[in-house]
């Protein structure tokens, strides 16, 4: 289908949406007809330089049009960015039409061309990419070989799901959608584009994508092509644990995980990213990670949260080497799922809750509590039972030096045995975190 209308240039840059906005559920009902399609279409904010290039690729006789999800979040009503150009020029020709380009990923099609605009630091950067077909797919994830040609409808037949194969010229106001895409945002369904059978074992890391986008953009995948997924684990498990986390991480930071953890869990994708649990389990761990706030570590927590309940560490650690974490969020998750936030859970008094806080570690106290969901009444008695009161070494009111000063100590393993045996009688004794009275205690300490 293409349809056209007049010719609208649209605006220039608007803000940046926050990445709680990239995943917020749709704001609109999508378009029933491809005229609503393009007069929201029209209406859409697209950077001034993406505009400028595409013009200029025009002029020189190719097609250029914008294409993908960020054409199918438009259509949803979501503010949209990481808009992608694509062209029916060569990447020769996309280098001839202009006088600064950059071979960012020639030997896929795409060059970025740096863009002059008012105000800006330095040139600004639009890649460009190449209408292409693809060979067969021999890892997994990347084809074996790339073919560039100069239709439309022949690259939009390459991409994952019909909802992302859209295009939108906006300079001619040219809406093309070959693949249904329009009907199947209006019915809110995620489908693959031809066989979807095909579509996943070209690309593994396309049945993550259906259950994120599932997520992140509140579908849900049509029968037909949740049928095929099974067949393609196979295919999913070849590929790079790194953006297998991206997608996870972006499922999770999702207004609604569930919608992307259900379709997860029942066409088995589940055990190939994350530690399998039993039904009753799953279902009790995606309802807890609905109601936790929009942070994927603490989703990402919850959802190991049994396996470490039960002792299961190994098991969390086999998952979260799989899954490639950075260093900051597997210090996190190793304290939302270590020892002392399993004690807080079970702390009955003020003097096991600060035990259990200074060992989780204050900064991840407020996160544990989400993670366990405690009530108003609970969250009122752990805070009273930390108030005032030193949880860890750099709280105490002395110091290393201050011991050094007056002679108590030496430097050495002692002073740091001596400074932690001090934190441990604050914990019980928080009253006595004054500089006189630990150096008074330090001094009895010692040993004659």
């Amino acid at each position: 289908m293409v349809t056209r209308a007049p010719a609208m240039r649209t605006g220039a840059r608007g803000p940046t949406p926050s990445p709680l906005e990239r995943s917020a559920m749709p704001t609109a009902t999508p378009p029933r007809t491809e005229s609503e399609a393009v007069a929201r279409l029209q209406a859409a904010t697209v950077p001034a330089e993406i505009l400028d290039v595409a013009h200029t690729l025009q002029q020189a006789g190719h097609a250029a049009v914008l294409v993908g999800g960020a054409v199918r979040d438009v259509l949803l009503g979501l503010a949209a960015e990481d808009w992608d150009l694509a062209t029916s020029a060569t990447p020769e020709e996309v280098q001839g039409a202009f006088r600064r380009t950059v071979p960012t990923g020639i030997e896929h099609g795409t060059i970025t061309v740096l863009v002059r605009r008012a105000g800006a630091p330095g040139p600004v950067p639009v890649e460009v990419t190449t209408f292409r077909g693809e060979a067969d797919y021999i890892d997994g994830r990347r084809p074996s070989a790339v073919v560039f040609h100069r239709s439309l409808v022949d690259d939009l037949a390459r991409r994952d799901f019909t909802v992302n194969a859209l295009a939108w010229d906006p300079w001619t106001s040219t809406f093309t959608d070959p693949f249904g895409g329009l009907a199947d945002l209006e019915a809110r369904v995620i489908r693959a584009v031809g066989d979807p059978a095909l579509r996943f074992a070209e690309d593994g890391l396309r049945t993550m994508r259906a259950v994120r986008i599932c997520a992140t953009r509140a579908l849900a995948l049509e029968p037909a092509t949740a049928a095929a997924i099974p067949g393609a684990l196979a295919v999913l498990a070849k590929v790079s644990r790194e953006r297998v986390h991206v997608e996870l991480a972006k499922l999770l930071g999702s207004a609604k995980p569930s919608l992307g953890l259900v379709p997860m869990h029942a066409t088995g994708i589940w055990p190939l990213v994350l530690a399998p649990l039993d039904d009753d389990e799953t279902a009790a761990a995606i309802d807890a990670v609905d109601r936790l706030p929009s942070d994927a570590v603490l989703r990402l927590a919850r959802l190991l949260l049994p396996h470490a309940r039960a002792g299961a560490s190994a098991r969390v650690e086999a998952t979260l080497d799989g899954l490639r974490l950075g260093r900051g969020e597997r210090s996190r998750l190793a304290a939302l799922l270590g020892p002392g936030a399993l004690a807080l859970a079970d702390a009955a008094d003020a003097i096991a809750i600060r035990r259990a806080v200074a060992r989780l570690g204050r900064e991840h106290l407020d996160s544990a509590l989400a993670l366990d969901d405690v009530a108003d009444d609970r969250r009122t008695v752990v805070h009273a039972a930390i108030t005032g009161a030193p949880l860890s070494i750099a709280e105490l009111a002395v110091k290393g030096r201050d011991l050094l000063d007056a002679g108590i100590a030496t430097p050495g393993p002692k002073l740091g045995a001596l400074l932690t045996a001090l934190l441990e009688h604050t914990l019980a004794h928080p009253q006595d975190n004054t500089r006189e009275r630990l150096l008074a205690l330090a001094r009895a300490a010692q040993p004659d």
